[in-house]
């Protein structure tokens, strides 16, 4: 029986404590991730790599998260991958604006690897009702 591929996430967080955190407990999940340390980097490996899903923080240098997203959420060829967005910021104002740029979930920092783990296998099976869907 062939081995299904292992899903692409791509994280994108300037802080490589964090980055090697998720990137460390989705690995154990079996998931493929790779990571960009700043918004245009995340756009060129997006464009590049075409994962399967993004998680992205809201405060990044060169191109903010939101802007990110948005540039994603409004371009066809990519709009149907999913983007958690994942912050320390915890209130209203935030999620809001990341569900008006198209964001799917919103976690909040610090996160459990399980939970995420879940929130990413419920996106990947459209088991979570995306707002980005048209």
């Amino acid at each position: 029986m062939p081995q299904l591929p292992k899903r692409k996430i791509l994280v994108v967080d300037d802080e490589p404590e964090v980055t090697k955190a998720v990137k460390t407990g989705l690995e154990s999940y079996g998931y493929e991730v790779s990571i960009a340390y700043d918004g245009r980097e995340g756009l060129d490996k997006i464009h590049r790599d075409s994962p399967d899903l993004v998680i992205l923080d809201l405060m990044l240098p060169e191109i903010s998260g939101y802007k990110v997203c948005r540039l994603l959420k409004y371009d066809k060829r990519y709009s149907r991958i999913p983007v958690i967005m994942f912050s320390a910021r915890a209130d209203r104002t935030g999620q809001q604006l990341a569900k008006e740029v198209g964001a799917d979930v919103w976690i909040t920092k610090p996160f459990n690897v399980s939970t995420m783990a879940q929130t990413i296998e419920n996106l990947l099976a459209g088991k979570i009702e995306r707002e980005s869907k048209k």
